[in-house]
């Protein structure tokens, strides 16, 4: 990987113009991976992404939207032998998405089955208010040999990042994790060699605009002075630890 920035976590699909979107993502030389909510939304998302070099589309369903979507997670089944990367999926405890709990395990655990089935898959996981059930799930349902799992936007307690390390998770950390206390002290607890980095755009903004994938470099640096590293040698730990996570399943940037 020539690139030095990473955006683990990004919903291009859901920029105004997504063609657009993937297009500036890949000129810039930014590793994207351009996560999808449904799986009716796959065709698409991965169409404009598979003629690219640095960006990668995930297929997920989003475990906000399972109350609705749940069906579709035999679509989601269909598409998964097309692509290597899985995302957004897991589980969304909050006070708004409490009542479809019970079904969100259900394709939850359903994903993480068959991704263990089909082995070498990456995942970006949401765990809102859940993260000891999406960590105890992937514990009995994905096996480190089968799968690697990406923590988004990870807002877990200390002892709960302490599994996810010893469950072979890696950790994608955008801006606004760094921008309050408990986030700083979170993230300054966690491995560096486990770090990635995101934006999850357009859901966060810079500047009155919705952050994009070179807006990851703000991460980087707020991790940089977190760490007490300059922002080069901190895009290249990023670097690296991409670099390392691809090769724990199955090689360099296989689709």
């Amino acid at each position: 990987m020539k690139h030095n920035l990473v955006d683990f976590h990004c919903h291009l699909d859901l920029f105004p113009d997504p063609a657009s979107a993937v297009i500036d993502a890949d000129r810039a030389g930014v590793y994207t991976l351009a996560v999808t909510t449904t799986p009716r939304a796959w065709p698409r998302n991965y169409d404009l992404t598979r003629r690219t070099q640095h960006v990668r589309a995930a297929l997920g369903l989003h475990p906000q939207l399972v109350a609705d979507h749940a069906a579709e997670i035999t679509l989601w089944e269909s598409y998964l032998p097309q692509t290597r990367y899985v995302g957004e999926v897991g589980i969304d405890a909050g006070p708004r998405y409490y009542r479809s709990l019970d079904l969100q395990r259900q394709v939850f655990e359903r994903v993480l089955k068959q991704c263990a089935k089909a082995g070498s898959k990456v995942l970006t996981v949401h765990s809102v208010r859940a993260a000891t059930v999406v960590l105890d799930m992937i514990e009995a349902s994905l096996p480190l040999a089968n799968g690697r799992v990406v923590l988004h936007w990870f807002t877990g307690s200390r002892a709960e990042a302490r599994r996810a390390v010893e469950l072979g998770c890696y950790f994608s950390i955008n801006a606004e994790m760094m921008q309050n206390e408990r986030g700083r002290v979170l993230v300054g607890t966690l491995p560096s060699n486990r770090l990635l980095t995101e934006t999850d755009g357009p859901f966060t903004h810079l500047g009155g605009r919705p952050t994009c994938p070179t807006d990851v470099i703000v991460a980087i640096e707020a991790m940089a002075k977190l760490l007490h590293a300059t922002a080069a040698d901190m895009a290249e730990t990023v670097q690296v630890n991409l670099r390392t996570l691809l090769d724990e399943t199955g090689g360099p940037d296989r689709a």
